[in-house]
This record gives structure tokens, C-alpha cells and sequence, in this order.
């Protein structure tokens, strides 16, 4: 199963997310699943990073994708990430099974 943690802080501003493991929907390399959200966090990722010039650590491993917004004055990483969130939770209800969506306050 995926789980995809999104982070908050107490004013209830997305600072990042974490998604791990994998959706067992199909087998490795034939997974819609995962194949959408590893494409939804990267383009995240991207956007946040490439686009909007955020300041953000990423990191990318073999089961990992993770981002943390190191500053966000503006609020736009925050709602780059609640376009992201909100996939995440359509995904969820589409494949729930596969994948679980939690907020944590940080």
C-alpha cells in the first residue's frame, strides 16, 4: 500500500509531503497505480522546485519520494501542494486499497 503523509503547521499551511511503499495494484513495471503517483509527486516536485523556485529539500529513493518547503512566504508552495493533496485523495478513492492519505500537524 502507498502512504501518502501530507505535513501541516498549525496555521494549517501544507509544508511537505511523504510518500512511501508501493500499490500492489499489478505487478512491478505494469502498475497504474504507483506509475500515477510516482508522475504526481515528481511533476510536484518539479513545479514547486524548477518552476516556482522554492526553496525545498527533495529526496528520492527506491520506495521514498519526499519534499519539505523550507520557506514559503509567498503561500504558493502551499497551494502547490493542496493541488497534490487533493489528487492523492481522489486516487485514494478511486484505488483505496492501494492507497491511504493522512495529514499530520508538525
Amino acid at each position: 500500500m502507498i502512504i501518502a503523509k501530507f505535513y501541516k503547521n498549525g496555521d494549517n499551511k501544507l509544508l511537505g509531503f511523504e510518500i512511501t511503499g508501493h500499490a500492489g495494484f499489478d505487478e512491478m513495471g505494469l502498475d497504474i497505480v504507483c506509475a500515477s503517483v510516482s508522475s504526481a509527486a515528481m511533476l510536484t516536485c518539479n513545479t514547486v522546485t524548477d518552476v516556482f523556485k522554492l526553496d525545498a529539500r527533495v529526496q528520492v529513493t527506491e520506495n521514498t519520494i519526499m519534499l519539505k518547503l523550507v520557506s514559503d512566504e509567498t503561500g504558493e508552495g502551499d497551494k502547490i501542494l493542496l493541488g497534490f493533496m487533493l489528487h492523492m485523495i481522489c486516487l485514494s478513492e478511486d484505488y483505496p486499497q492501494c492507497i491511504k492519505v493522512k495529514d499530520v500537524l508538525k
